[in-house]
């Protein structure tokens, strides 16, 4: 088994999730005591998100690959961002380790795909949504036509994750929000399928809350990391 290196603290309440599932999936594989192979760097989010919305990407991703060179050098053969919205700066972290960075857009978009789907509703924070990093890689590299709110849904999405999400808080008000808003896109702009795209909207809505495939992508980044150390 390989040993994973996860990118966390993005924030820490998905990257808990992460290491429950990556833990969760290899049992299930090898049954028994099995476990994951997992280093961990935690960052401290207010110094990530303060980046993300003064537009500092630069500074961001100084910050990401100097903690992905350290889990290398500690012996890391594998890289997870466990978040969404940090695959923005997903090929300049490739580019600075000699190890492969297991990309959550790519997983997702092949379970989409297999899936037999081709336009997906995306909420995400404001910057998936609205940036071309994850949409254009779903439609460039995979034909995926993804669909987003309008600017008052993005609005509304962006907001319940930082604000709520990501400090663990959890209503039903903005629970129902999601589901107003995803079923929106199906019914106006014929969305066939609904991507989670932020690590942390597992923790508010799921498959059971609607009627179309929901990928959860922290569920299926986590499977392809499994994969990947299972070789």
């Amino acid at each position: 088994m390989k040993t994973l290196g996860l990118l966390g603290g993005m924030s820490w309440e998905s990257t808990a999730i992460y290491y429950r599932l990556l833990n969760e999936i290899v049992r299930e594989r090898l049954g028994g005591l099995h476990s994951a192979k997992l280093l961990l760097w935690s960052f401290d989010f207010a110094e990530i998100a303060e980046r993300q919305h003064d537009g500092d990407w630069d500074g961001a991703g100084a910050l990401l690959i100097d903690a992905a060179h350290k889990l290398e050098a500690g012996g890391a053969e594998g890289l997870l961002l466990c978040t969404n919205t940090m695959h923005r700066l997903a090929d300049q972290v490739q580019a600075a380790v000699s190890i492969p960075l297991i990309h959550i857009a790519d997983a997702t978009a092949a379970t989409v795909r297999q899936a037999g789907l081709r336009r997906p509703a995306l909420l995400a924070t404001r910057f998936t949504m609205e940036q071309d990093f994850y949409k254009g890689r779903l439609a460039d590299k995979y034909g995926l036509s993804p669909v987003v709110p309008d600017s008052a849904g993005r609005d509304m999405v962006h907001r319940v994750i930082y604000e709520e999400l990501c400090q663990g808080i959890v209503t039903e008000a903005s629970k129902a929000a999601y589901v107003a808003e995803a079923n929106r896109l199906r019914r106006d702009e014929a969305a066939d399928s609904l991507i989670m795209g932020c690590t942390e909207i597992t923790m508010l809505i799921g498959q059971d809350d609607f009627d179309i495939p929901v990928f959860d992508t922290t569920r299926i980044h986590a499977g392809a990391a499994v994969e990947f150390a299972l070789g």
